[in-house]
């Protein structure tokens, strides 16, 4: 496959664009290729993608850019991902249906209105696993807030291991759907919501993952005590307090 080299004002990264294509995040760059690739046979069903640092090395970008391309193939319903063992192709082509746009998602005013979403469909999916919930489900829940305990002491994002924690809330309510549609809404705005909230609130990182943590330890104790109700109100919260950050930070680049 040929390609255009194109610089980027990020330092150390480099967008490997198919030729003519517009100028769009890297990441989507990836995730464009990679499908390509998929849908040309290159990686047929049940092949494993190259791993992220072949995949680094190759296109030249960061390891966020790379997790970010496979969220999108995973929501997208062409890879699965096995822990330890990287991304699986699972079908050839881009599954169709609901489609939210990835590169609008660099908007803050769209990331407030996936929020909307997610508000409605986690708060729910919450009072189920709190009334479904299976002791394995919750050693889930309760591994991915000690990763993400671990990740903030070693001064990381945390992102995946945030994921893994609403995975999980939605794994637990025994719905698929809550999880398909999860994995598609909240792999590709967590990383982005983020990002945008801390920049725009000047807010350390430490301080901010630590808040989400609190937030996200009064979710799991609701869940491990069966109160759908408490389990509803903490996690309503818990993502109405990111709609709101990100609403201050649309009145900041505003004025």
């Amino acid at each position: 496959m040929k390609t255009e080299t194109h610089h980027t004002s990020e330092p150390g990264l480099r967008s490997t664009a198919l030729p003519g294509a517009r100028r769009e995040k890297l990441s989507d760059q990836l995730s464009r290729a990679l499908a390509e690739r998929i849908a040309g046979g290159r990686y047929g069903v049940g092949d494993r993608l190259p791993s992220e640092q072949e995949l680094i090395e190759e296109f030249q970008v960061s390891r966020t850019v790379v997790r970010e391309a496979i969220a999108k193939l995973r929501a997208s319903g062409q890879v699965d991902t096995r822990q330890g063992r990287g991304a699986f192709v699972v079908q050839q082509r881009e599954a169709s249906g609901f489609e939210i746009d990835a590169g609008s998602l660099s908007v803050v005013q769209e990331m407030v209105a996936v929020l909307e979403l997610r508000i409605a469909l986690e708060s729910e999916a919450a009072v189920l696993a709190a009334q479904r919930r299976t002791p394995e489900q919750l050693a889930a829940m309760r591994s991915a807030l000690a990763e993400m305990t671990a990740a903030i002491a070693r001064g990381e994002d945390a992102v995946q291991a945030d994921m893994a924690f609403h995975r999980a809330i939605a794994e637990a309510a025994g719905n698929a759907h809550f999880l398909k549609l999860f994995n598609y809404v909240g792999e590709l705005l967590i990383p982005r919501a983020r990002l945008q909230s801390v920049r725009l609130d000047a807010v350390p990182m430490a301080d901010y993952l630590a808040r989400i943590q609190r937030e996200h330890e009064q979710i799991c104790y609701a869940i491990e005590k069966q109160d759908p109700e408490a389990a509803r109100a903490a996690l309503r919260m818990h993502l109405s307090e990111s709609k709101a950050r990100l609403q201050r930070s649309i009145a900041q680049l505003s004025t």
